[in-house]
């Protein structure tokens, strides 16, 4: 792993999914072009389901009111984002030896397993299937797209989540998924905001950065110029 400076974490709040990749975008042309440096958004989304570029749109089995789809290009299947999930999209520029996506995608696994230690929950890999795991369950799904090896997209964290959402769909395709949140394991004993003070810590472990500050939210939704963004396949269906 090379050695890295400085990680940015913007703490966003809740923010509707459409404008999460409208970010992503300006933020990812922004790392292309070293005007900002390696960046962690941490954020929630009001009730959404999205696709992977290649998913079965079958692995939807109903949809709900009020509740949009989008179809992104990350990879992966289907997915529920909602209120209660730690959400993680890095915006990293791999260079030199990190450009390998199953070593980027490891590290972000670890990364959820570290942070679910200090909650005093043993989460684990489990062989030949991406995310995190207690036991059987399924509690952190990762699914990311990279753009000239810039990152986006990333990660999800089941914390306080209203797991009956996962009842409509096949969770990243994988039948008879069970899905858990750190709530459900620690008997409802959980706030995002516990999870999101700790991740960041487990962030800068994990990927060896020297140093993590807090970013100017306010700066990086300036970079967002609704007329030039897009570049994302954001369809929502």
């Amino acid at each position: 792993m090379n050695a890295r400076g400085t990680l940015e974490v913007a703490r966003l709040g809740t923010v509707e999914y459409a404008r999460a990749l409208e970010l992503q975008d300006a933020l990812v042309a922004a790392r292309r072009d070293d005007l900002i440096g390696d960046t962690l958004l941490l954020l929630e989304h009001p009730h959404v389901f999205t696709l992977g570029r290649g998913a079965d749109e079958r692995y939807l089995l109903e949809t709900r009111p009020g509740v949009p789809v989008f179809r992104v290009s990350r990879g992966g299947e289907v997915t529920y984002h909602g209120p209660g999930q730690l959400i993680g999209y890095p915006i990293l520029k791999l260079e030199g030896r990190d450009r390998d996506v199953h070593v980027y995608l490891r590290r972000l696994e670890r990364v959820m397993i570290e942070t679910l230690a200090q909650m005093g929950i043993d989460a684990r890999r489990r062989e030949g299937l991406t995310g995190v795991w207690v036991g059987e369950r399924k509690i952190g799904s990762i699914g990311v797209g990279l753009r000239r090896w810039i990152t986006l997209h990333g990660f999800a964290l089941n914390v306080s989540t209203d797991l009956s959402y996962f009842g409509a769909m096949v969770p990243c395709g994988i039948a008879g998924v069970d899905m858990t949140s750190v709530a459900r394991e620690t008997d409802g004993r959980a706030r995002v905001e516990v999870a999101d003070s700790k991740i960041d810590r487990a962030f800068v472990s994990v990927f060896g950065y020297a140093r993590c500050l807090e970013a100017d939210a306010a700066a990086l939704w300036r970079r967002v110029d609704r007329a030039s963004t897009g570049c994302d396949a954001q369809i929502r269906i």
